[in-house]
């Protein structure tokens, strides 16, 4: 690159490796198609991401693949009502908390073999070392236990060699500065690993984070599927949120583990494996001492990234609702707010942008037109189609307590300027709004929080669809228009300067349709 940085490519379909587990190999051209538009769509969202280089696919009468898919008829079937006579015994609130788990647990296997074109992708990334990979290295070298008490391993073994190459790999395409350059010459093996830990640490919880306010649900988040240096990879069973629901995930296979506001549990358990990897080369040198060296670093270790994956998605969460990283406030509203958000059915993406809308209307903190920001927040499905952030029109009962939240979150954000050393501007000139939300001045507007924190393109699952579907049949025309949209995803795209008035055709909810259909909703 110009910077001189180095990057290596991988082919995603090429064909038959030692590692494709009895498989063909090869990748079909939904899925290239979903790779290729999502690793770019997260690098213009500003979340750390492998990138697609290039995707080439078969010619008409080329290669083909067999893949397992869902029919048309193959759809999430309807949920129990309130009134359900097999929901009787349990009270009002638990029968609301059983159609909403069931609402992300009822997933179908594909029903039909089809053909697909194959494609091949090609993966470029500094690295792509994984977790899982100093997981396979470290068991190995951990089999070799020293025969002297006072040496915990034996690293004379062909096994420890390895781990200890890995890390050094690691460390050079990951954290070069950081972690190989200060401690290379002297053969410092426990620094090295102790900085790629720190490393580790920061971008895994940072990327978890940002996962979550984008909308977004890897679906396989394991250790196999997190890179040491905290990029998204493995672009397979991800999917964008439409209908909020803690638990989402497209994959059949998610579980509760993978669902979406759980990804910061399963970022910080791939770190566990990572930490539990490198602690070997940390005490080696211990002495008789190593196993209580061991549990304190361990301990010491693990304890900070509690904190700090934990502080990574607070801190989400307060610039999403307008607020500097390190105000207590908007925890707290966030609290309040997502029982609403999972209970009144409300598309993800909708509610936080249409949020930022109230702000740029609104933007003195003095206003109290409350009626008014919430009518501006529920927008109208019968001017435009779609433009509500709810699936359902909001009942009386919920008005009022969004009406009360609302009243709660400009309060709260007119206390937090007043009571500031820097005080907030209340400004909503585009012109100002920067790059990135962690890079953001501590008098940045709230505008200016909101609107680079909360994006208004995202590639919903029924924009790939169809955008895969036109390209088996010959028009690619979709598949780079998405391109071009999520290249400006924070843009407002409303039809000024040639944007085809993206914001008429996919700034609006889902289809309901798309949420039940397999293959769309949820998928294997």
């Amino acid at each position: 690159s110009p910077q001189k940085e180095r990057y290596e490519m991988q082919l995603k379909g090429a064909g038959p490796t030692p590692f494709c587990r009895g498989a063909d190999g090869r990748a079909v051209l939904r899925s290239s198609i979903r790779e290729f538009l999502a690793s770019e769509a997260m690098h213009e969202l500003g979340i750390r991401t492998t990138r697609a280089l290039s995707l080439v696919v078969s010619e008409k009468g080329g290669d083909t693949s067999n893949r397992p898919w869902y029919s048309d008829r193959n759809k999430r079937g309807p949920l129990p009502t309130l009134d359900d006579p097999r929901l009787a015994s349990y009270s009002l609130e638990q029968r609301k908390q059983i159609i909403s788990q069931l609402s992300v647990q009822q997933k179908n296997d594909p029903d039909v073999m089809i053909s697909e074109p194959c494609a091949i992708t090609t993966r470029v990334s500094p690295s792509f070392v994984r977790i899982g990979h100093f997981d396979l290295f470290a068991r190995r070298a951990m089999a070799g236990l020293a025969d002297d008490d006072d040496v915990p391993y034996d690293t004379t073994t062909d096994a420890w060699k390895e781990l200890e190459e890995l890390m050094w790999h690691a460390a050079f395409r990951d954290y070069k500065e950081s972690a190989y350059d200060p401690f290379v010459e002297k053969k410092d093996a426990k620094g090295a690993s102790l900085a790629i830990l720190k490393g580790a640490m920061v971008n895994i919880s940072n990327l978890v984070a940002d996962w979550v306010r984008v909308g977004f649900a890897q679906g396989n988040f394991n250790a196999d599927n997190c890179l040491v240096a905290g990029r998204t990879m493995d672009y397979g069973p991800f999917g964008f949120m439409d209908e909020y629901h803690p638990l989402f995930a497209k994959w059949t296979g998610s579980g509760e583990h993978f669902g979406f506001l759980n990804q910061p549990s399963a970022g910080y358990a791939n770190f566990v494996v990572l930490a539990e990897s490198l602690l070997p080369l940390i005490v080696a040198d211990a002495g008789e001492d190593w196993m209580k060296e061991e549990q304190r670093v361990k301990k010491e270790i693990l304890t900070e990234a509690q904190e700090v994956f934990q502080e990574e998605i607070d801190r989400v969460f307060r610039s999403k609702l307008g607020f500097d990283q390190h105000e207590e406030s908007g925890s707290d509203l966030w609290s309040e707010l997502e029982p609403m958000m999972r209970e009144s059915r409300t598309d993800w993406i909708l509610f936080w942008r249409r949020l930022t809308m109230v702000m740029k209307e609104y933007p003195s903190l003095d206003s109290t037109a409350y009626g008014d920001m919430l009518d501006l927040l529920m927008g109208n499905d019968e001017v435009v189609k779609g433009s509500s952030p709810f699936y359902e029109p909001l009942s009386e009962n919920y008005r009022s307590k969004f009406l009360d939240w609302i009243t709660k979150w400009r309060k709260a954000l007119k206390e937090a300027e007043s009571s500031s050393d820097d005080p907030m501007s209340t400004s909503s000139d585009d012109t100002t709004v920067p790059s990135n939300w962690r890079t953001l001045p501590s008098n940045a507007t709230p505008y200016e929080r909101m609107k680079i924190s909360n994006p208004k393109y995202v590639l919903r699952e029924w924009m790939l669809v169809e955008a895969y579907g036109r390209a088996s049949k010959g028009d690619e025309n979709m598949v780079f228009e998405l391109l071009d949209l999520v290249s400006d995803p924070y843009g407002e795209r409303d039809g000024g300067d040639d944007d085809d008035n993206y914001e008429e055709k996919y700034f609006k909810r889902a289809p309901d349709e798309a949420l039940t259909a397999g293959g769309t909703a949820f998928m294997s």
